[in-house]
């Protein structure tokens, strides 16, 4: 939108609103000159953008989303899960044109996948869209009026899980990580059946999981070669949140990783896959009738344990990773009971 001024010394001021949002200036002798020029301005704006939307009219959005994770997604520590939502994507969004997806048509969409799965599932997938929308219009330079998902109201984030070890969770938990003999009737069979986890590296890594607060992805991808034992750290040079980490380890932490066996042609402390840990943990906490666990709410455990130790957040945000004190909120969950008996 234009607006026409008059300054002090008579002169006439222009001023147009460009598509980038910046303003066009101009000054002109005579207040009918600066309207024609303004009015010039905005014809050529409004050609311009006309002739930037064909663009988007003509573009199949299934070649964008193709693209995107050829040149963007794939090289995230996000990959896998966002091919996921990129697949869906393609499914229903894939053979419209990339101006079809209009806050109108999305809505509409909105509405029909949340009678088919959660709210939080909707709204990730809402956010990939928007960011696979933000990319094509700042690296593609593919002009929208808008990003449509910016426009339309995203389903309720997911509540926060809180879930910690129960009083008796831990105890059964380790006895089922213990490989042991199972009890037979004969004495010629004694021995040959197990019980527990055989793998020797998940025990001592779901220890080591609760005295560090590490993710899943750290611990098995920790070397022995980041291990300090002089001063009692453990260095992560990459993170989720893509910043280099040093983690302090406590004497138990140390203990552990003391004990482990050490093969010179394994250069990783746990060399285990994640996968293999989550296959096993899934049977670990089935023998251990244990409901309700994932493997990443060690994090949240070992979280709450460390803040009786380390009571200030900035000092447990530096050893748990976390850059935003909102965020370790949501694995700082002390027991009730415990915070009463600091009451007095």
């Amino acid at each position: 939108m234009a607006s026409i001024t008059q300054w002090d010394n008579g002169r006439w001021r222009a001023r147009v609103r460009r598509k980038d949002g910046r303003h066009a200036f101009k000054t002109f002798p005579t207040k009918a000159e600066a309207s024609a020029w303004a009015a010039s301005e905005e014809r050529n704006i409004h050609q311009r953008q006309q002739r930037d939307f064909r663009t988007a009219e003509r573009t199949l959005f299934r070649e964008l989303l193709e693209r995107y994770e050829r040149e963007k997604a794939s090289k995230l520590k996000s990959a896998a899960i966002l091919h996921y939502h990129l697949a869906r994507l393609h499914e229903d969004f894939g053979h419209l044109r990339l101006a079809a997806l209009t806050p109108e048509a999305l809505t509409a969409w909105r509405d029909e996948r949340l009678r088919a799965v959660a709210p939080a599932t909707v709204r990730r997938e809402l956010q990939t869209l928007g960011g696979v929308i933000t990319w094509v219009r700042k690296d593609l330079l593919i002009a929208l009026p808008e990003n449509p998902v910016a426009a339309i109201r995203l389903p309720p984030p997911s509540k926060a899980r809180d879930r910690r070890l129960d009083v008796d969770e831990e105890a059964r938990l380790l006895e089922a990580l213990d490989d042991h003999a199972a009890p037979t009737a004969g004495a010629k069979r004694s021995g040959n059946y197990r019980v527990g986890t055989r793998n020797p590296w998940i025990k001592p890594l779901v220890l080591f999981a609760l005295e560090t607060a590490m993710r899943l992805g750290e611990l098995v991808s920790l070397r022995w070669e980041h291990v300090d034992f002089h001063h009692a750290t453990a260095y992560l040079p990459d993170t989720k949140n893509g910043e280099a980490r040093t983690v302090p380890l406590s004497r138990r932490a140390v203990a552990i990783l003391k004990e482990l066996p050490r093969d010179p042609d394994k250069p990783h402390v746990f060399p285990v896959a994640a996968n293999a840990v989550k296959l096993a943990w899934n049977r670990v906490t089935a023998r251990a009738g244990i409901s309700n666990l994932h493997f990443h709410d060690l994090r949240h455990e070992a979280t709450s344990r460390l803040s009786t130790k380390l009571p200030n957040l900035v000092e447990l945000g530096s050893v748990t990773g976390h850059k935003d004190l909102r965020m370790l909120q949501r694995y700082y969950h002390p027991r009730a009971a415990d915070l009463a008996k600091k009451l007095g």
